[in-house]
């Protein structure tokens, strides 16, 4: 039977997943939608994200593809699987994808955010982000460090173990900014690039957060980068502070202005 491939842009709340892929006897994001997808199509239907997320780690715009047999009513369909997701996953668009196109391959770039309370007091609000009560951070301490990171660079030092061979990366945008909600302070650290290797976000916040801790110059995470020894940075931090934000097959340049227009509001 010919196929058609359709594209589904979704979010999700990482707390009580085991990451993104498919795992056996795992609760995942792709095992979810696989489910709901092959009770509606009444076909085994797979679908293929533009990358993986780990465990507890959310997204408020994630991309994947799927094969399936000409659906004639695409808002019918969207609204009955969502029905049938679990609260936790939700799909907000669903549209027939161009030839070839691949949600993996064809992704230009990746904004990730890490959040941080860094308030004496965790709101009740505060599940999806990491509670750093220690001391008020420096925001001009760490934007001086993460501009060590843009552009071309071998990021093996926070690198966790994998199979991926890559170690080379482009950071597009890499900043940090404070935002004030009632009585909480958050910090913000967003971070774009064309790809990411395994807890690089994490490690990239724990290291930063080492040398505040440690009141270490902003150029030790130039020593680390430079260094690409893992031994060298410090460990990934807690995954619920991340949030995968935004994946993009356009031009980032203009997702960027786009970003800091927006933060200037």
């Amino acid at each position: 039977m010919l196929k058609t491939r359709y594209i589904i842009v979704f979010e999700f709340l990482g707390t009580a997943f085991f990451g993104s892929q498919k795992q056996p006897d795992r609760r995942t994001v792709q095992g979810e939608i696989e489910k709901a997808l092959c009770t509606l199509t009444k076909d085994k239907t797979c679908i293929f994200l533009s990358g993986r997320t780990d465990a507890k780690v959310s997204s408020k715009y994630q991309v994947a593809h799927f094969d399936a047999a000409k659906i004639s009513n695409l808002d019918d369909f969207c609204y009955k699987l969502n029905c049938i997701l679990p609260n936790d996953i939700k799909i907000f668009e669903l549209y027939e994808a161009k030839p070839g196109f691949h949600a993996q391959k064809d992704a230009k770039y990746k904004h990730y955010r890490y959040t941080i309370e860094n308030s004496h007091v965790a709101s009740v609000f505060s599940s999806c982000c990491l509670f750093y009560p220690y001391f008020t951070l420096n925001i001009e301490r760490i934007n001086c460090s993460l501009s060590y990171l843009t552009g071309y660079h071998d990021f093996s030092a926070f690198k966790s173990k994998s199979d991926n061979p890559y170690n080379d990366c482009i950071i597009y945008y890499a900043k940090a900014k404070k935002v004030i909600n009632n009585r909480s302070c958050f910090v913000l650290i967003d971070i774009i690039g064309n790809r990411f290797l395994y807890n690089m976000v994490r490690t990239i916040v724990g290291t930063l957060l080492y040398q505040e801790r440690n009141k270490l110059d902003c150029e030790h995470i130039k020593f680390v980068l430079e260094s690409k020894d893992r031994t060298k940075a410090a460990n990934a931090i807690d995954p619920q502070g991340l949030c995968l934000e935004y994946v993009g097959y356009d031009n980032v340049e203009n997702y960027i202005e786009k970003l800091i227009k927006e933060g200037n509001k």
